[in-house]
């Protein structure tokens, strides 16, 4: 069998200026480091500028450890603010990027919130967990688009969740309007991740596109997403407790998304996952979603409600 890939064969990424939502810890973070250490410019997406700058200051004193080009050039990266919870955050960072006539290679849709306990909203009257790991992802990457194209090889990588194969997406109450179930909204929310992430190189692929769309998920991972979420429950305390040998440190839950992200194996179209026991932990390969993930029908659909609620049109995937 051959050897598994490792964040190690990522080749060098000198040049090239990644955005990772969420990066201030947990997955993101693990993956901006990785990225920076193998020379991108890293721009840490953070709804809190503090965590962002502590987040920054680490980054850089870890990813010098190692840096492809150590003794050339110093890892870079800066704090971005860019709330996914907002849509008006992310159209003033959107507006500012543009502003710098900079093209976007690698977009990460990382940012998530997980099984809230009570039902909360977003400023712009979404629910938290679909307004913000679907919709405010969705709005981020259209708004991304020219900058996107802009690159040689620009890639959106999306990240979901084991979580999505109990998922379901129901227009009749897509938001969780008429009930409303922690867990349940969360494994909506991911498989609107993958319907998306899906449609998206459908779409690109349809034009002729350049642009690259992989979604991926990092199998158990011990991150903060747990303690900023559910807290503590049973189903938590035993994955966390007893059962902690199946999940993974951030470190390797982050993996699969360096794979979707940096190697230049990975296709558009592609689902990436650990290679462990059910995809729990392990080295990143090609995965398979569950078969509701890839339905045509419901993807277009969600992305045209997608449209509508976030107002935003996504302009041509390829150069006019």
């Amino acid at each position: 069998m051959p050897n598994p890939w490792t964040p190690a064969q990522i080749p060098s990424l000198l040049g090239k200026t990644a955005l990772v939502t969420g990066a201030n810890s947990g997955i993101g973070y693990q993956a901006a480091v990785e990225l920076a250490r193998h020379g991108a410019h890293v721009m840490l997406g953070v709804r809190d500028v503090h965590k962002g700058q502590a987040a920054l200051d680490s980054l850089l004193r870890e990813a010098t450890v190692g840096h492809v080009n150590q003794g050339l050039t110093r890892p870079t990266a800066e704090v971005a603010l860019l709330d996914l919870a907002s849509l008006a955050s992310i159209r003033k960072f959107a507006l500012g990027f543009n502003a710098r006539r900079q093209t976007l290679d690698i977009l990460v849709n990382n940012a998530g919130v997980m099984a809230l306990p009570s039902r909360q909203l977003t400023e712009d009257g979404f629910e938290r967990q679909f307004g913000t790991n679907h919709l405010g992802h969705f709005a981020l990457t259209g708004y991304m688009v020219p900058q996107l194209l802009g690159s040689d090889a620009p890639r959106v990588v999306t990240v979901s969740s084991l979580a999505h194969r109990n998922g379901k997406i129901d227009f009749d109450n897509l938001q969780s309007e008429h009930k409303y179930t922690p867990w349940k909204a969360y494994q909506n929310s991911k498989l609107a991740n993958m319907l998306f992430a899906f449609e998206l190189h459908r779409r690109a692929r349809a034009q002729g596109s350049k642009l690259i769309s992989i979604a991926c998920h990092p199998g158990i991972s011990r991150t903060n997403l747990v303690a900023s979420g559910p807290g503590s429950d049973f189903k938590t305390n035993l994955l966390f407790g007893p059962l902690r040998f199946l999940t993974s440190p951030d470190a390797e839950g982050a993996e699969p998304t360096l794979y979707a992200a940096a190697n230049p194996d990975a296709k558009s179209g592609e689902y990436i996952g650990p290679d462990g026991f059910m995809e729990f932990r392990g080295h990143a390969k090609v995965v398979h979603a569950r078969k509701k993930a890839y339905d045509l029908e419901v993807a277009q659909k969600l992305w045209t409600v997608s449209e509508q609620l976030t107002g935003l049109t996504f302009r041509r995937l390829s150069p006019a």
